[in-house]
Order: structure tokens, then sequence, then C-alpha cells
């Protein structure tokens, strides 16, 4: 009796033909082998091949998953961290230098800027050990004369930042995005920061505003650069430009500057302000013909007065490395088009005295330069420009 083939054309069971690899039915045509070891149990029947799709599948699944992760872990930012606020990545390694009296680029508001430049520049005593070239010198935000200023004189208008956030709601929203508070508490917020100007180069994380959403990357604020800081110290607003700063992200290397170096500056004096122990009552300051002042924190200099020279008129630096926190979808490249100016080599010993002319690294070509952007970071500090 025969039998007719299929009426769909396709194979109701295994091929015919002989099969390779293990499932291949035995040569010799007969019954499979005893197992070696007896026991009198017959041997299992080998799985058909077709029987082994489900172990494939999963092979298959394990392969891809794990091509996925080594594409992942093998990215160039991966490991990046930025301002828990709207950092930046820092594979990068680029440090931004931005000049006191520049505004920089991606500004949030015009300049509140009252003073330009006026305090006399500091170099930090101490942080004379060796260090990684990606450390950096810290400084609490209550050492005496680590602010500068005029007595009696406000280095930023309060005020009237104030009057261009209510003018620009999308920028007060973004600036409380990055200050961590709610659009409403930006007024109060300025009111309660203390107007003063950097005296020595600081880094930071400088937060612009582009495309109505907040930009963030590192950069060194010229000293003379006018800020507004908070009750432990921390430089909080550019008053040249408005942006927002928090403190500078940790580098993974030995960052690389970007923009225009000025007179004087030398990596190594370098500082990143961290915050006080505790909140900060008034702030030593020095007046640029070297007499001292109290300010009170949030006050902008009206209740001013004088008072001797501190015992240790040059603040004390130590070498620290800035806190690493999670990347931030809105961070990005420091906003120039230039190529670095110089390598920053960050390992260089700090002294009480200025640098000499011979190791001061001269300001670039005019051609060459770019804009600065600032940075507040909590951890390095470069001179902002004072605004």
């Amino acid at each position: 009796m025969s039998v007719d083939p299929p009426s769909s054309g396709r194979p109701t069971g295994p091929p015919s033909g002989p099969l390779s690899g293990p499932s291949e039915p035995p040569s010799g045509g007969g019954p499979p082998s005893e197992p070696p070891s007896g026991g009198g149990k017959e041997p299992e029947p080998r799985r058909p091949w077709w029987g082994s799709v489900p172990r494939v599948a999963i092979i298959a699944t394990a392969v891809v998953a794990a091509v996925v992760l080594a594409v992942v872990l093998s990215r160039p930012d991966n490991g990046g961290t930025g301002a828990s606020d709207g950092g930046t990545s820092t594979s990068t390694g680029e440090v931004f230098l931005q000049p006191a009296a520049d505004t920089g680029p991606d500004e949030f508001t015009e300049s509140t800027a009252e003073e330009k430049s006026s305090a006399s520049p500091v170099t930090p005593s101490g942080a004379t050990e060796s260090a990684p070239q990606n450390a950096v010198r810290g400084v609490e935000g209550d050492a005496p004369g680590l602010y500068g200023g005029t007595r009696n004189v406000a280095s930023c208008d309060v005020e009237k930042q104030i009057t261009y956030f209510a003018d620009a709601p999308d920028k007060q929203r973004a600036f409380a995005s990055v200050a961590g508070i709610q659009p409403s508490d930006v007024p109060s917020y300025l009111r309660s920061l203390t107007p003063v100007q950097l005296r020595m180069d600081t880094r930071v994380t400088n937060h612009g505003y582009k495309d109505g959403a907040p930009t963030s990357y590192q950069a060194v604020l010229q000293a003379g650069t006018a800020v507004l800081v908070d009750d432990r110290g921390v430089p909080r607003v550019r008053c040249a430009c408005g942006n927002p700063l928090t403190p500078p992200v940790a580098q993974q290397s030995a960052p690389k500057t970007t923009g225009d170096a000025w007179p004087g500056y030398r990596a190594s004096n370098v500082v990143a302000v961290a915050p006080a122990p505790e909140p900060v009552d008034v702030f030593v300051m020095c007046e640029p013909d070297g007499e001292w002042f109290e300010r009170q924190a949030g006050d902008t200099g009206k209740k001013d007065h004088k008072t001797k020279k501190p015992d240790k008129p040059s603040p004390t630096a130590t070498v620290t490395t800035p806190p690493t926190a999670p990347t931030d979808s809105t961070s990005s490249e420091p906003p120039t088009s230039e190529p670095p100016t110089s390598d920053t080599d960050t390992s260089g010993p700090t002294t009480d005295e200025p640098p000499s002319s011979d190791t001061q690294q001269p300001p670039p070509d005019s051609d060459t330069g770019g804009d600065t952007g600032s940075d507040t970071g909590g951890g390095t500090t470069e001179q902002a420009p004072a605004s």
C-alpha cells in the first residue's frame, strides 16, 4: 500500500538523511551500545536535533545581552560624572578659563556686576605636597581673605538680578532647577546670598542657558570676578551673566584648559571653595588698598565695618579631589570652538609668593582666545572674571 506525500509539501518529521553532531545515529545501524557501567538500565534516547531549538535561543539571547553590555561599558562617557544639579560629564577633561570682565557664553541675564575686578588677588598658602594631576586645592568658604571688594559697596546688584528673572520666567525656572529650589523662591534665595569678589582663581561648574534649558561646563573664574556666595561661602551666582554656579566636578585625568589665560594664571594656584563647617555670620574681606572689613552674610554692604588684619591673611589650601556626582542629560561640552590653549597641570605646588615671570603662563595670542565660562563646583577653583 503506497503512501502519498503530504499535500503541503513540508516534511512532517525529522529529515531522512544522516545528521552531524552528537545526535547522529550510530553508523553501524545496530542498537546503541550499553553504557560502560552496569545497572541494567536502558540508556535514555537521544533528543532529536529540533528539540534543542529552545536551548539555542537561550544561548543566542545571552550572547546578544553580553554584546550590548560590552558596548555600553565601552562608551567614551561611561563613568563620567556631573554636578548633581545639572553637571557635565567629566570624561572630556576640559576646563573653560573665564576672565573676570567677560560675560561668557549662554548667559542667563545681563550683567549685574557693580565693581570691575577691584579685589586684590592673593596666592593660597599651604598645599605644597605632591598630588595627582587631577587633584585640586581646596579652601573653606569661611577663610579670612578668600573674598574681597570695597567696603559699603556691593559687588552685585541683587535687586536688578531679581528683576531680570521676573521678566523671563523660563530662565527663572531653569535657574531654580539648577539651584534646587522652586521658581517662586528665586527672589528670596538671591537675597540670602552675599555679594563678594573672588581673590583667587576659582574652579566651579558654570551653568548657561541655551535653547530653553540649562547647560553646564567646568570653568575657572579669574580672581576679581563678582559672585554671590551662600551661607557656607560657596559661589552660587556669577554676576556678569546671572549664571548659577555649583561645585566643580571631579576629573578623571589632568584637565585641559580652553580659552584665554590671563597674565599671572597658574594652574597650581587654582582653588575650589569647600563649604564652611558651620554657617558663616560674617565674611572677613580685603579691600584693594589692603584695608580689611567684615560683611554680614546676606548683606549688600550697608552694614560693613572695618576690622583688623587677620593673623593669616592668605587662606590656606589643602589638596583635595572634588566629589563625583551622577551625570545629567542637560550637560554639554564647554561652549567654545577654540582648541584648548594649554594643558593644565594641577600637580605643581603652591606657595605664598606670587609666581615668577619665568613660570607664569603667558596669555594666548588675541586670535586664539575664546570666551570663558564659569562653573561652580565645590572642589577646584579657577579664577573667574569679575562681573
